[in-house]
């Protein structure tokens, strides 16, 4: 597995490294955002490591040119502050997971094999559709009415499991077992990724398709029920 890691403090990327290395994998390394940014245009890598703080282009911006230029790699950001405005910013920049600095190794790397394991799992190019919603499992595009949006994993792999069940309910169990297993993320995460979603189909739309069931889970609703 080839991984990137834009890192500007050097005692972390160092650790970082050393654990990664020795299991096997290929890293590379930047030290800032731009620089970040140039090696994953170029490059294709199973997976990005961006921290949030650093030099010449911060990591939100560095996530959201990397979606621009049509990068879907999954990305994991790294950040030293844990608040909920923080962690919509970067969902909504493209982002697919976080961690909290410090962080356990073993959590980092158990992330990573969640978020890879989701996007390989999926290459068919078969369809889902629900009402005027059309799912593409092959390109993680999805299509309303006359308006396309590319999905990033994780909000990728909710509305697939969503679709798959519509119009029936998928419990918040259910979908934080998908996307993370037995390593929940603290905070209400799950929560974050589904208001990110709805900002993408629903948001522009007079129907919304994703309806709260509140402290159960979520539902897609077909139009003539609104």
């Amino acid at each position: 597995m080839k991984l990137l890691l834009v890192e500007d403090h050097q005692n972390i990327a160092g650790i970082i490294f050393d654990f990664f290395e020795i299991k096997g994998y290929t890293l590379d390394y930047a030290s800032n955002g731009q620089q970040g940014y140039d090696l994953g245009c170029e490059n294709h890598y199973d997976l990005i490591i961006l921290d949030v703080m650093l030099p010449r282009m911060d990591g939100y911006t560095v996530c959201k040119k990397l979606r621009e230029h049509g990068v879907d790699t999954p990305i994991l950001m790294l950040t030293a502050r844990d608040t909920r405005e923080d962690t919509l910013e970067g969902f909504s920049q493209g982002a697919d997971d976080y961690l909290v600095k410090p962080f356990d190794l073993e959590i980092l790397e158990a992330r990573i094999k969640a978020l890879t394991r989701r996007r390989t799992g999926e290459t068919a190019t078969t369809t889902l559709t629900f009402g005027q919603l059309e799912l593409d499992l092959g390109s993680h595009t999805v299509h309303r009415s006359n308006c396309s949006f590319s999905l990033n994993p994780t909000l990728f792999t909710i509305l697939k499991l969503l679709m798959v069940r519509a119009p029936k309910l998928v419990t918040k169990e259910e979908i934080i077992s998908t996307l993370w297993g037995d390593d929940e993320p603290e905070g209400n995460v799950l929560r974050s990724h589904i208001y990110q979603l709805r900002n993408q189909i629903d948001k522009p739309f007079k129907h919304s398709y994703i309806k709260t069931v509140p402290k159960v889970g979520y539902q897609l609703i077909p139009e003539e029920e609104q």
